[in-house]
Parts: structure tokens; C-alpha cells; sequence
């Protein structure tokens, strides 16, 4: 493994302007093989850490076999110049850093990836690898700078080339649905547990050990584990023993806050929270709090509706940033007025060319999963249809992390894919 520190410009239209570092770790087995670029997931995620124990095994692994693979920390993320709570009020006002992180999309992205594919390759193209966000990174590599890829793989990361946010929730709320019944089929003692937590959640004021005011709706959100592989498990865990009884009270164990702060925490992914949003904002005007807003069409999702009715289970909610995640969350508190700013915005340029997209030559691979919480299958295949020189496998056997629970399945095939194809 070697590490790589790349200097970009902020604004890639301002190059002699102000610069950022950008942080890469290379992956080799044999430096005389073509790179890989990886694209993570996001926003506002660093790149997987690999650990020398399962590497074998994962898709790094399989990866490195045929590429010398390059993890990047996408701008403002893990060792790339950060922004944080920390370090974005040296920018300035609410105003001021808000409009610095409009340079945090993904066309931002793959413009740093440009600068770096030449100076790693000295400009031959490369291949990219874009998982979820990336790959929605990757769809705008294609669209904006296809001379410098030689193939592109993806996966659950197809993104809808002319919808908006709002599009994005209406599809997402009815698939959260879904998942509630699934989690609630297989769990189904549950229902009462969760109705159990929400009425004390009513009536007490909680806050968690690091500062999370625990309200309803928090609470709710802990749904968005349930598009993992392991995801409805996992959420049946942390809530099997919720409370602690004293001799004069109940309250919440230690156990359930701490897990509980653990799972809710945006400290490690801040521009997820400020920019997530914003990765579907097409030039059609200001987001405007969209899942916060759609949301009001999906009544079952109200907290205090849910209180009234006892016949109903509480609904858990997915990838969806409200205001008030910025009142509940202190890594995000001081971050508040930063998001109302952005949640205006209305200078959001396009994001894909389809007329570009319509005519391409680059070699593309997606893998699209039929149960997928986080990115809606049909518009992925809506969008397949309008890139030419893509192949799509369209597989249940996974949730939106296969690629990294289906050890090398999911990157075999895709592999596979690319070799029949030449």
C-alpha cells in the first residue's frame, strides 16, 4: 500500500485559485497493471480501509489481481483537506461556507480525478469503479470527461439522469415501506418494543450521552440500516433490551443509548448530512428540505399519527436528511444555519449530458439490485437504457452493500462481463 497526496484547485474553472489535497491509497500486487480507480459511496464517506486479514477475500482483494487500485478520499473527506463542523467556519459566515461546499459535488469529484489520472498514468485513460454515490460519480465521468476512462463497472449506483430530489423520495418512501414489512415479518415481536420506545420518547426528554437529543423522528431514522445485508438483524439487536428497571423507574439502558448515539452520529460523515440532497439537484431550483417535504405524502411516517393509532407499527425511515437533523445531532448543530443556506441554493447546475450519455463508447458494466433501499432499481434501469455501451446485471441476491458482503461475487461478475464483452 502506498499513500498518495494530490494537490487540486478548489474550483477546477479557477486553477491558478485556491488549492486542496486530495488523499488517495494505492493497492498493488504488481505495478505494471492498469489502474483502477474506486469511487466510494456517499457522500461524505471515506474510502474503505483494508485490513491485510480479509483482504484476500473482499474485492479489494479480487481487484488487485488485475489493477492497481486507487482508493480515494473524495474531496473533503478522511485525509483530503476536511470539512467539518471544525474546520468550515474558517470560511466564514453561514454564506460564505456554504458556497464553498457547492464545490463538493460530483462533477468536482471527477475533475479531481482527471488531474490525478495524469499525474499517475501520465494521461492514459484508466478504469473506474463506482459504488453507489460513486457511481453516480462515475455516471458524470462518462458524461463529462470519457476520454479518460477506458471501462466503468458500478454498482447500485445508477442514478436517475433527469429526476430531481423529489423524484428520488417519492420512489424511496414507498421502498422504506417495504423493508418496515420485511424487518416487521421477520421480527415481529418487535412491533410492540418499538411502540414501547417511541411512547417514552414521548413523554421524556433524552439525551444521549454525547449530546444527541433522542426525539421520535431520531429514533425513526435508525431505518436506514435496513437497506444493509444484515441490516433488518442488526436493527432486531439493538433493540432487544431497550430499557433498564430500577426499583423506582424505567429508563433506557446504557447499552441502547450508546448503540443507539453510535448509529445516528453524522461526525464521521458530515457532508453526507449538508450535500446528500444536493447529489440530486438537476438546475431545477433550491432542494428545499425535498425528503422533509415528500414525507407529508407518506403519512404513515408521522410520528404522532403513530402515536394515536395502536393498531399501527411505528415506521422506521431510510436515507433521508431533515432540518432537524441539525438540532438532534451535536457534530451537526453548528452546521444548522450552513444547511438551511444550502437547502436554498438554487444555482445547481446539471449534472449528465444525455445527449453525450445517448452516444457513448466507453465500455460500462452495472450491477443493479431489485431490492436496493438506497438507490430506486427502476430508475437505474431507466437510466441503463438511455447510456449506450452499457451491460446491466440485474440481480435479488443482493442488498445495495453487495459489493462488499458478497466477498467477490459481485465484482466477479462484473469482471466477467467486461471480459465477454472485448
Amino acid at each position: 500500500m502506498t499513500d498518495h497526496v494530490f494537490t487540486v484547485p478548489l474550483r477546477h474553472d479557477r486553477p491558478s485559485g485556491e488549492q486542496i489535497e486530495v488523499y488517495g491509497r494505492e493497492v498493488t500486487a504488481d505495478e505494471s497493471l492498469p489502474w483502477l480507480l474506486f469511487l466510494q459511496g456517499g457522500p461524505g464517506h471515506r474510502a474503505p480501509r483494508p485490513l491485510p486479514a480479509g483482504l484476500a477475500s473482499s474485492w479489494i482483494g479480487r481487484a488487485v489481481q488485475d489493477y492497481r487500485v486507487l482508493l480515494l478520499d473524495q474531496r473533503g473527506t478522511g485525509r483530503s483537506t476536511p470539512a467539518t463542523r471544525q474546520t468550515l467556519p474558517r470560511r466564514g459566515d453561514a454564506r460564505r461556507q456554504a458556497e464553498y461546499l457547492t464545490a463538493f459535488r460530483a462533477d468536482s469529484i471527477v475533475r479531481d480525478a482527471e488531474v490525478i489520472r495524469y499525474r499517475l498514468t501520465g494521461g492514459a485513460p484508466w478504469s473506474v469503479l463506482g459504488q453507489s454515490f460513486g457511481g453516480f460519480c462515475a455516471v458524470r465521468y462518462l458524461s463529462d470527461a470519457a476520454a479518460g476512462l477506458s471501462e466503468v463497472f458500478i454498482t447500485g449506483g445508477l442514478p436517475t439522469l433527469d429526476g430531481d430530489a423529489d423524484d428520488v423520495y417519492r420512489a424511496a418512501y414507498p421502498r422504506m415501506e417495504d423493508k418496515n414489512a420485511l424487518f416487521y415479518h421477520r421480527y415481529p415481536q418487535d412491533v410492540d418494543t418499538a411502540r414501547a420506545i417511541a411512547e417514552y420518547l414521548a413523554d421524556h426528554e433524552t439525551v444521549l450521552p454525547d449530546g444527541t437529543l433522542l426525539t421520535l423522528e431520531a429514533f425513526q431514522s435508525l431505518g436506514i440500516v435496513l437497506g444493509a445485508t444484515d441490516g433488518v438483524d442488526r436493527l432486531h439487536y439493538l433493540l432487544e433490551d431497550p430499557f433498564c428497571r430500577t426499583a423506582h423507574r424505567v429508563e433506557l439502558s446504557d447499552r441502547f443509548q450508546w448503540q443507539v448515539q453510535a448509529a445516528l452520529s453524522f461526525a464521521e460523515r458530515p457532508l453526507y448530512a449538508l450535500l446528500h440532497e444536493a447529489t440530486y439537484a438537476q438546475g431545477t431550483g433550491p432542494t428545499a428540505w425535498s425528503a422533509d417535504r415528500i414525507r407529508k405524502e407518506f403519512p404513515r411516517f408521522d410520528g404522532e399519527r403513530f402515536l394515536s393509532e395502536s393498531a399501527a407499527p411505528l415506521l422506521f425511515t431510510g436515507e433521508t436528511i431533515h432540518p432537524w437533523h441539525f438540532q438532534t445531532d451535536p457534530a451537526l448543530r453548528p452546521l444548522r444555519a450552513v444547511g438551511e443556506v444550502l437547502a436554498g441554493y438554487d444555482d445547481w447546475g446539471p449534472l449528465y449530458d444525455v445527449s453525450v450519455l445517448a452516444a457513448n463508447e466507453v465500455p460500462a458494466f452495472a450491477t443493479v439490485y431489485t431490492d436496493d433501499l438506497y438507490v430506486d432499481p427502476k430508475q437505474s434501469l431507466a437510466t441503463a437504457g438511455g447510456i449506450r455501451a452499457l451491460s446491466v446485471h440485474v440481480t435479488d441476491e443482493h442488498e445495495h452493500d453487495g459489493l462488499t458482503t458478497s466477498g467477490t461475487g459481485v465484482i466477479d461478475r462484473l469482471l466477467e462481463m467486461a471480459r465477454d464483452a472485448r
